[in-house]
């Protein structure tokens, strides 16, 4: 009775059908997987691939396509854990400008694509992905200058300097509104100071002139009226000047 229980037993245990797989064909099935959207049986296959056959190309391939397949399948911390394996494993590897692609794509939290949506406004959102992913998107363009994804890299950087640029200028604009001068002028100096170039620039001068003029600080503010008229001689908040003697920064209020 005690054999038959035992045979039983074993018998309930289901066979794997891929023990007999070698590395080429655990890879190939673990791709069409993910290729139709099965990112986890993808993960598992790749990961059986990695366990069994953990020298060779396919191995090295398989961490790379785990690190996609978690980013697939909305898992960035996953994802991003998976490309920094990578590229600490195989730093001199021929995809691992991909690797710091990917990596870059996760926090930047667009689908996979030629720039994607860049509609999206960052301004009022954590900043803290998007430091990282321009972080990882400038290690990229500076290692892999030619890398087939550093053009689209840079365009994100771009997107993302005017996004941090503006988040900023979002912080300072709340803090001028709750009298909070002294923060509004920090914050404002970082957009200009860090991001080089953003459009949000003008606002964080007109910021600057007025948190200035609050504090009563006119040298401070003379100056940063200067700047912004030199880099923006047409701009709107100069509009109203003409229409009556008090300094164009008291006409916004």
């Amino acid at each position: 009775m005690a054999a038959t229980l035992a045979l039983a037993g074993c018998g309930s245990v289901p066979d794997d059908e891929t023990a007999g797989w070698d590395a080429q064909k655990l890879y190939s099935e673990a791709k069409t997987l993910m290729n139709e959207g099965g990112y986890d049986d993808a993960i598992k296959l790749f990961e059986k691939l990695e366990s069994r056959y953990p020298y060779g190309r396919y191995a090295q391939q398989a961490q790379l396509d785990i690190a996609y397949a978690y980013y697939k399948s909305e898992e960035p911390d996953l994802a991003i854990l998976a490309t920094d394996r990578f590229i600490k494993l195989h730093p001199n590897h021929r995809d691992v400008d991909y690797a710091y692609y990917l990596k870059g794509l996760v926090n930047f939290n667009e689908d996979l694509g030629i720039l994607g949506d860049m509609g999206k406004d960052l301004s009022q959102r954590d900043p803290g992905a998007a430091r990282e992913a321009f972080d990882t998107f400038r290690e990229l363009v500076e290692r892999f200058p030619a890398s087939k994804y550093a053009e689209d890299a840079r365009l994100r950087m771009q997107y993302l300097v005017n996004s941090l640029a503006s988040h900023e200028v979002h912080v300072a604009r709340y803090y001028y509104q709750r009298g909070a001068y002294i923060a509004t002028i920090n914050r404002a100096q970082t957009a200009i100071t860090q991001f080089p170039n953003a459009p949000a620039h003008e606002e964080a001068l007109f910021l600057l002139v007025k948190s200035y003029d609050k504090l009563g600080l006119g040298e401070l503010r003379d100056d940063a009226d200067r700047v912004m008229r030199q880099n923006f001689p047409d701009s709107e908040y100069f509009a109203g000047a003409r229409k009556g003697d008090r300094p164009w920064w008291q006409l916004w209020e």
